[in-house]
């Protein structure tokens, strides 16, 4: 999506925020706000065989016990969620799994809040973060990432959208997103506008995670969220239609594999995986599986920054 690293200061949970929680909150929630669904009745994903070449270009140190070890955000469906039967699934699993099914190696993935996976990358706690990154310049100064879908942001209201909702003028409404988005970066530089025009500022509602930013539209606690358009469209069919968007997606950008940086033919690793599985067809079963648009879809999977 469009998930951003920094952080900015963050709100504290609300306390009438807290009751009904237990519908779909914490490391187990699946995204949506509602109960949480079971991946037993998607199809799944064909294995797919070692590519021996580019197995041979993942360092010795990461290759060595037989997995990648990857930080996650588990409550971001349908990209990466706890569904109901326990079980660590999503897109960027599937992706993932293959990726590390063509590297001749086991995909081992660690729940952590958003904010603080690319500190893990850097500090070796994780060897790669696969968590619905957008691609940037700010994070580009810090890790490499290879691009496998393009996504935008999507702004959400109640079903019926009583508040009247509109990207065009969101001063003085309540709109809740997740903590350490690039959302909190839009709706900071859209609150700075309002306040230029005279107009209220936008009460942005900041959340640790995505199951409560969509309890809180779900239950009319905020008059609107933003947040990745996947995200939104999962949510919507999972609340069967509790929430709708308003508008079209905006600031459409790659999300990224993110890596350390200096670690030799590793994202060119990384990169030739993905490619092959786009090349030969693994990528677009994904995508069907989850429902994800074709629109989003890559045909090109490229290292950033380009070396």
């Amino acid at each position: 999506m469009a998930r951003a690293t920094h952080i900015k200061a963050l709100a504290l949970l609300p306390a009438f925020a807290l009751a009904g929680l237990s519908v779909a909150c914490g490391a187990g929630g699946n995204g949506s706000g509602g109960s949480q669904p079971s991946s037993s009745a998607a199809p799944e994903v064909p294995s797919v065989s070692k590519d021996a070449k580019l197995a041979a270009m993942v360092p010795p140190a990461i290759a060595a016990d037989g997995k990648i070890v990857v930080g996650q955000d588990q409550s971001y469906a349908p990209n990466e969620f706890v569904d109901s039967s326990g079980k660590v699934t999503g897109f960027d699993v599937d992706l993932g799994n293959a990726i590390g099914q063509k590297l001749g190696l086991q995909m081992e993935y660690q729940n952590a809040a958003f904010s603080g996976i690319l500190a893990g990358l850097g500090s070796g706690q994780y060897e790669l973060a696969m968590s619905s990154f957008s691609v940037n310049p700010e994070r580009l100064q810090t890790v490499d990432m290879v691009t496998y879908y393009s996504a935008g942001t999507s702004l959400a209201v109640p079903k019926g959208n009583p508040d009247k909702i509109s990207l065009d003028d969101l001063c003085g409404k309540n709109v809740a997103v997740q903590q350490g988005t690039v959302q909190v970066d839009d709706l900071t530089a859209k609150s700075a506008d309002c306040t230029k025009a005279g107009k209220p500022a936008i009460n942005m509602q900041q959340f640790q995670q995505q199951t409560d930013v969509n309890l809180q539209v779900q239950t009319k606690r905020s008059q609107a969220m933003l947040a990745d358009s996947p995200v939104v469209d999962y949510a919507i069919k999972q609340t069967n239609g509790a929430v709708e968007t308003v508008g079209q997606p905006y600031d459409t950008a790659p999300y990224g594999i993110a890596l350390k940086k200096g670690q030799g033919t590793y994202a060119q690793a990384v990169q030739g995986a993905v490619q092959a599985l786009i090349d030969d067809g693994t990528y677009a079963k994904i995508l069907a599986k989850w429902g994800l648009s074709t629109s989003g879809a890559i045909a090109k999977a490229e290292i950033n920054p380009a070396s």
